[in-house]
C-alpha cells in the first residue's frame, strides 16, 4: 500500500479533495477517516456522491481504518487519505503506514489558535501532536489547492513550544 496524499481538512471529502488533490496524486482510493461520518448513513452517502471519478472510496472509522492497515487490505493501491484530525494521522504513522508529507488544508477557526494561513488553524493542544508527527519523518505543508505555495508549517509548530 502507498500512501500518495494525506491532508487534514474539516470539510473532508468535498469539491477541492474531488477534483483536484485525489486525482492529482494519482490515487485509486481515497479514503475518509472519520467516527462521525462513518457512523452516520446519510452524511455518508452524501460524501459517497462527491467522490472523484473512477476512485473507490471508503469513509470508515479510525479504528476500522487502523485494522484495515494491519491486514493490509490495501497493498495494491494508491491511496490518498483525509481526515479532520492530526491525531488520526500520528495513528497511522505509530502503526506502520509510511506518510511523507502531511497538508494541512482547511481547518475550523478556533479561539487562541495559532493562524497558519486564512484557512489553516492550528490547536495549541495539538502542538505535541504535530510535532510528533514530525518527529517520524513526515513533512507537514499547509496549502489549501495544489497551486497555492506551500506553507511549512514546522515554523509555527517551532515557533510556539
Amino acid at each position: 500500500m502507498t500512501v500518495v496524499g494525506a491532508r487534514i481538512d474539516n470539510r473532508l471529502l468535498h469539491g477541492i479533495v474531488a477534483t483536484s488533490w485525489a486525482p492529482r496524486s494519482n490515487a485509486n482510493r481515497v479514503m475518509v477517516i472519520d467516527d462521525e461520518v462513518a457512523d452516520n448513513p446519510v452524511e455518508k452517502q452524501a460524501m459517497r456522491l462527491g467522490r472523484p471519478t473512477g476512485m473507490a472510496t471508503s469513509i470508515i472509522s479510525r479504528r476500522v481504518a487502523l485494522e484495515n492497515f494491519k491486514k493490509h487490505k490495501y497493498d495494491r493501491q494508491r491511496v490518498f487519505i483525509v481526515s479532520k484530525t492530526p491525531e488520526v494521522f500520528l495513528d497511522l504513522i505509530n502503526s506502520g503506514v509510511k506518510i511523507s508529507e502531511l497538508i494541512l488544508g482547511g481547518t475550523l477557526t478556533y479561539e487562541g489558535a495559532i493562524k497558519v494561513t486564512n484557512r489553516a488553524y492550528i490547536k495549541k493542544e495539538q502542538l505535541s501532536v504535530y510535532q510528533q508527527i514530525l518527529d517520524k519523518e513526515c513533512t507537514i505543508i499547509s496549502q489549501y489547492v495544489p497551486n497555492d505555495k506551500k506553507i511549512d508549517v514546522s515554523k509555527f509548530i517551532k515557533r510556539s513550544e
